[in-house]
């Protein structure tokens, strides 16, 4: 896998269909499962087979208002550090990774879609992301999200621990999300296009071969 600034390259958007997210997952996305113990269900989008999390490669989302924090604030000089730590590590080619790993987790789970979810997810939030599949699935229930339009990416905090690297990310996005049952009748959600806030945790061990950062936490705000 290729990769500059931390993200692999070959990641292609596959759909913008997903997502539970505002009312079933919001709860479950709100633990932070790579750091304090795994959370109860949620999630979102899903890109091509073959492709592994985010890589500095990312074409730019349009219309999206990305920003990275001040050089000389703490989070800053933690970029900084993990910059020092893995010279492949780039905070503006991670931030465009992260705005298109986010539109495939979105896509995969409201597809279902447990390989692609594999790759891009820590252990304990595969888990609970998984949960929440099943039981839609025990209940015949269909979900579908649409991103509209994502109008915000910004670095919120970063971590340094050693050589485990966590980067947190607050996405704003517009977006439809409805679950259906078998019958076609609405169960959770809506049509209607809705802004939606979510503060997600990415992270991966610098200096190591495999450059995906996987996502360890994620809340709805």
């Amino acid at each position: 896998m290729q990769a500059t600034g931390g993200f692999p390259i070959d990641l292609v958007l596959f759909a913008m269909i997903a997502a539970f997210l505002v009312l079933r997952l919001r709860s479950i996305l709100g633990k932070r499962t790579g750091f304090e113990g795994a959370p109860a269900a949620a999630v979102r989008p899903a890109p091509k087979p073959g492709a592994s999390v985010i890589d500095g490669h990312a074409e730019p989302a349009p219309a999206s208002t990305r920003a990275l924090p001040d050089p000389a604030g703490p989070v800053g000089r933690t970029l900084s550090a993990m910059r020092e730590a893995d010279r492949r590590f780039d905070p503006a080619q991670f931030l465009a990774g992260a705005e298109h790993a986010f539109r495939m987790i979105v896509a995969a789970f409201a597809a279902g879609d447990r390989t692609r979810l594999r790759q891009l997810l820590a252990d304990e939030t595969y888990a609970a992301f998984e949960r929440v599949i099943s039981a839609r699935e025990a209940a015949s229930e269909t979900q579908r999200t649409e991103i509209r339009e994502i109008e915000e990416v910004t670095i919120s905090d970063a971590t340094l621990s050693g050589s485990l690297a966590s980067i947190t990310v607050r996405f704003v996005s517009r977006q439809v999300n409805l679950t259906v049952d078998k019958a076609g009748n609405p169960v959770a959600g809506t049509d209607a296009v809705t802004e939606i806030g979510d503060v997600w945790t990415f992270e991966r061990k610098l200096g190591q071969s495999d450059l995906t950062w996987r996502l360890s936490a994620a809340r709805s705000v």
